[in-house]
């Protein structure tokens, strides 16, 4: 029997389960289906940095993903061939400056909050339409896939979290605007055996490599190349891989001293776009409403952004603290104004586009300077604010930059920290 709810969130990954979660603590009537079984994993990038581990720690979820056996990442290692950078013990109130738990740990603990708080669930629930009065939409139909049985509802709004070929969107066809296509593809698997205390990202030409500890002691690998090179790559990825981490030999030593747990996985069907997040009884949130290239890792920790922004307007329009319509336009202008310049610096980057002269000064104006090197990382990823100037020790360049802030900003218009 149907019933009818504040609102539907169709997608429990994280961006849907955290929405879920937090208008269910509102007290709001919520309904949460997705049509895969939980717990269960995707093919997509998992670390979470930035805001993002704070956001977890509020939520009071941070324990708990801990518990699931993810181990936090305390240090940040970046090396772009000339110069090689490590900070160390970027913790900051109890929390680390990154963590990179499976998606199958990730999206379940958030689905249990979510339910914790009183949002029903419904896995394997497969959306057949939605429904509309007039151009609202009202609710949906869809089916359960254990008994094939049609269900019906409704709800005040219906939120497409359901990732970036959004059903909900196509259906309202949502205004897509700053396009851009593919630029890359990648390849990533896990080792075990491999000793990783963070996150390493090595730079070198058009290849990027990522690595960071995950569940179950492994080790995740993420490579990227242009997206041109996708079929030379799919024609044996084994050996392209292991001749891109062979471009960081010290990695690579580790690497080939373990042992690769899992199959290869790859994406290469990585269009950036913002999306018109809102409308007659409708939004989207997470990579529904903005998708980016993996470049800079700001998929989940902007999905918990966007999740807390959208539940905000959802919460203030259903409670007549103002008109939802009003609340949905302000709810795509902060999402706008806080992914924009990540979302244009993350395609420069996904263009692999090389540091000016200037910026590797900043690079090399940190190096032997580990109190520097480790308040610029913490700085740079939001952890504290630090505007003192830096000593520069051993800088051979008389105009390098003098303050954190200074090197900061040339970094990020470079080889951003804001992975």
């Amino acid at each position: 029997m149907s019933r009818d709810y504040d609102a539907i969130v169709v997608g429990a990954r994280c961006a849907g389960a955290s929405t879920a979660m937090l208008l269910a603590r509102a007290g709001l009537r919520v309904l949460l289906v997705d049509r895969s079984a939980f717990p269960s994993e995707i093919a997509h990038g998992h670390f979470i940095h930035r805001h993002g581990p704070g956001r977890l720690k509020k939520w009071g979820l941070l324990d708990r993903l801990l518990a699931t056996g993810c181990p936090p990442s305390t240090t940040f290692a970046l090396d772009t061939g000339e110069v090689r950078l490590v900070g160390k013990d970027l913790v900051h109130d109890g929390v680390a400056f990154g963590y990179g738990p499976r998606r199958s740990a990730l999206d379940w603990t958030l689905v249990k909050a979510a339910i914790d708080a009183g949002a029903d669930f419904r896995p394997s629930f497969a959306v057949t339409e939605y429904v509309f009065d007039d151009d609202r939409v009202v609710g949906l139909r869809g089916t359960d896939r254990s008994g094939g049985r049609l269900h019906s509802e409704r709800a005040s709004i219906t939120i497409g979290a359901d990732g970036r070929g959004s059903q909900l969107a196509r259906t309202v066809r949502a205004a897509e605007y700053d396009v851009v296509p593919t630029l890359t593809c990648w390849f990533f698997s896990y080792w075990s055996d491999v000793p990783a205390t963070g996150l390493e990202v090595y730079s070198r030409h058009e290849r990027v490599i990522f690595a960071f500890p995950t569940n179950d002691g492994l080790i995740a690998i993420f490579v990227a190349w242009p997206i041109c090179e996708q079929s030379a790559v799919q024609s044996d990825i084994e050996r392209h891989f292991m001749a891109a981490i062979d471009l960081a030999p010290e990695l690579a030593a580790r690497v080939r001293a373990g042992r690769r747990a899992e199959r290869f996985r790859g994406a290469a069907n990585l269009p950036n776009f913002l999306r018109t997040p809102g409308g007659p009884g409708w939004a989207l949130v997470g990579d529904a409403g903005c998708h980016k290239d993996p470049y800079l890792a700001l998929g989940v920790c902007d999905a918990f952004r966007d999740a807390e922004l959208l539940a905000i307007a959802v919460e203030d329009g259903l409670s007549g603290k103002r008109p939802l319509a009003s609340g949905l336009l302000e709810y795509e202008r902060r999402r706008n104004e806080a992914t924009s310049p990540e979302y244009q610096l993350n395609l420069r980057r996904a263009r692999f586009e090389p540091p000016t002269e200037d910026e590797l000064s900043a690079q090399r104006g940190l190096v032997g300077n580990q109190d520097a090197t480790n308040r610029f990382f913490m700085a740079s990823e939001g952890m504290i604010q630090q505007e003192a100037p830096i000593p520069l020790h051993g800088c051979r360049e008389h105009n390098a930059p003098s303050s954190l802030r200074s090197i900061r900003d040339q970094w990020r218009r470079s080889w951003s920290l804001e992975l």
